[in-house]
């Protein structure tokens, strides 16, 4: 019988596993070639997977809720029509060891056997270094707190911790792998450490139900935002700073070219990508906002990607991500915010669509608000929310003098970590591009 083996594919930068959250066929169903066939999610984003070969499947070797490396064989289609027997319980450990991981951003923090509170396992240790949801997972079941993952010496990419590692570390009662210090010398005669019990995870206080309420648990993707954004404010002290800007220019060249954009191009064109472009003049001028911090190093980014925050319709955030903006006119902005915007309508976004991103822009004037205090987007340092414009008197000035006039104006907030973005670089960088938005040429041609 021959049979063809379905593999987890390579669903986007660093993204390394995933979760089964349903499959679509059951053992002994026809499969068609590129009919969906399981659905996996990522800390990211969530995909259908579809069939590679034609045929019946035969074996599943992962059930939902497992996790998955990339790589990993996760079922069999036999390609000749017949169902062989499902003999995947003789393949079961792979599934056993992932069953352990739970596809969380991050996990409560645990409390160690001498009552004292270990540090929270989130995706990055003090020393920058990523750790993985299945590697936290394992932490969190075995009471493996951040101190003890930092010593380990790992084993993947960039000496990222993987599973081997752990369960090395836990299999010889966490005695293997540890970096010895170079201040304290190692001792031959030393005990062997003993396995900790397993922590028991902090609880927060009960809240009171009253008749009538009702609870509705958060889905996934709420629970990995809710975790994101905790772990932002958590990480970076946040600094917003505000400006007002007059756009009564590009409001007055929309509406002109609106309708032959629309007609030349195929696409509407709307305020964001206007903002986007003054975003990307002002990044060039001040690049140190276009920086993440990996420990004491700021990574200064080569690439100019632009993420925009985008509700889906289950009324959940995504961020998908214009890559090279900076290489983008106009036109080339416009097309490529209608298209991500589409995609996420349609839950059609991409791993590869999400990642990358070296700075945030929020529109919150999309919901009427007049300004916001944006979260950052770890790991990058700063982001920028832009109001609702609207038509206020201003005193503007003429060759006559100054006069009241009606003006469209609008407020600018850029919220920024201020580990390494001071209150002069920040108020600076939001000031530029107000100055860039007001100096917009309305004679502008397309």
């Amino acid at each position: 019988m021959a049979e063809i083996e379905i593999r987890l594919p390579k669903m986007g930068e660093s993204v390394t596993e995933a979760t089964i959250t349903n499959w679509l066929k059951e053992v002994g169903d026809t499969v068609e070639m590129d009919e969906p066939l399981v659905e996996v999610a990522t800390d990211k984003v969530d995909n259908e997977l579809p069939s590679e070969a034609e045929g019946v499947l035969v074996k599943r070797l992962f059930e939902k809720d497992d996790v998955v490396q990339v790589g990993d064989v996760i079922a069999v289609i036999s390609t000749d029509g017949e169902a062989a027997p499902d003999d995947s319980s003789n393949d079961s450990e792979p599934a056993a060891e992932a069953v352990v991981a739970e596809a969380a951003v991050s996990i409560a923090t645990p409390v160690a056997s001498n009552g004292s509170t270990a540090v929270e396992l989130s995706k990055s240790g003090p020393s920058g270094r990523f750790y993985s949801p299945l590697v936290r997972s394992i932490a969190k079941k075995e009471g493996i707190s951040m101190e003890q993952l930092e010593t380990l010496e790992g084993s993947g990419e960039n000496s990222r911790v993987t599973k081997k590692d752990m369960l090395n570390f836990i299999k010889n009662g966490g005695a293997i792998a540890a970096k010895p210090t170079t201040e304290t010398p190692v001792q031959t005669n030393a005990p062997v450490a003993t396995k900790a019990p397993a922590a028991k995870a902090a609880h927060a206080p009960a809240i009171p139900v009253h008749e009538g309420d009702e609870i509705i648990e958060m889905d996934r993707m709420r629970k990995l935002i809710a975790d994101h954004m905790v772990m932002s404010v958590q990480t970076s002290p946040h600094v917003t700073s505000y400006v007002e800007a007059d756009v009564t220019n590009i409001v007055m060249w929309r509406n002109k070219v609106k309708n032959d954009f629309l007609k030349n191009e195929g696409e509407k064109i709307t305020f964001t990508p206007i903002f986007m472009e003054a975003i990307i003049k002002a990044i060039k001028d001040f690049p140190m906002v276009n920086v993440c911090l990996s420990g004491d190093n700021i990574i200064k980014r080569k690439d100019i990607n632009i993420g925009m925050a985008t509700a889906l319709p289950s009324g959940n955030l995504i961020v998908p991500v214009i890559k090279q903006a900076d290489n983008l006119n106009l036109t080339g902005l416009t097309k490529q915010v209608n298209d991500l915007a589409n995609k996420a309508r349609n839950n059609k976004l991409s791993s590869d669509d999400i990642q990358a991103g070296t700075y945030t822009v929020t529109n919150v004037g999309t919901f009427g608000n007049v300004m916001g205090t944006p979260i950052i987007n770890q790991p990058q340092v700063a982001i920028m929310a832009v109001g609702a414009i609207r038509k206020i008197p201003a005193v503007i000035e003429t060759p006559q003098g100054d006069a009241i006039a009606i003006r469209h104006k609008m407020f600018l907030s850029h919220s920024y970590d201020h580990r390494v973005v001071d209150g002069a670089l920040g108020g600076m960088f939001v000031r530029r591009v107000a100055d860039y938005l007001e100096q917009f040429d309305i004679n502008r041609e397309l």
